[in-house]
């Protein structure tokens, strides 16, 4: 059960989280979110709390960035790239119930002092970054985070900003690759 009230871009996005889960949701309409749309995902951020949800591409990451900055107690859901891509077109709309359902669980709040538990060098250490394979990796485990995708900088911004424990970041290691599960 989702208690809290969840912010998509668009109509189309509302008709796929209704088919995932019984829960109430804002349609923003993309960049322009207007006055009335912020005015209440405000109101239900104060009355239940919100979950924002936006398609896993640049535009979705702009209106998300917006969102979060008027109401920084948020929680953020990603829907992996992979999970929204149908025929050409990426979105929250072309995600399947049981993907929708993933990410909504795996919902997380920014914190307002980041702790710096994860450094460049952590990044380096597991090949989240100056491999080839980097990219994927970091698709792997923010899959399994629920932190969404990034490059290097932005990943290691989220691992922080979530306050993603040591402990639950080797966890996702260990169960995600090979290569550091202990024989």
């Amino acid at each position: 059960m989702i208690k809290e009230v969840i912010v998509v871009e668009g109509k189309d996005d509302v008709s796929a989280v209704k088919k995932a889960v019984d829960a109430e949701v804002i349609s923003v309409s993309g960049y322009g979110i207007n006055k009335a749309s912020m005015d209440k995902i405000k109101e239900a951020s104060r009355r239940t709390g919100v979950i924002i949800l936006t398609d896993p591409d640049h535009a979705g990451e702009r209106i998300r960035r917006m969102i979060a900055k008027r109401v920084p107690e948020a929680k953020h859901a990603y829907i992996m790239r992979e999970e929204g891509f149908k025929d050409g077109d990426i979105g929250v709309e072309n995600a399947a119930p049981e993907a929708i359902l993933r990410a909504l669980s795996k919902a997380k709040a920014v914190m307002e002092d980041p702790v710096i538990t994860f450094s460049m060098r952590d990044m380096q250490y597991f090949k989240l970054t100056g491999a080839q394979d980097s990219k994927n990796r970091r698709q792997i485990l923010g899959k399994a985070l629920g932190i969404g995708y990034g490059n290097s900088s932005s990943f290691l911004s989220k691992l922080n900003s979530f306050r993603i424990s040591k402990e639950e970041f080797m966890e996702a290691v260990v169960n995600n690759f090979e290569e550091f599960r202990d024989e």
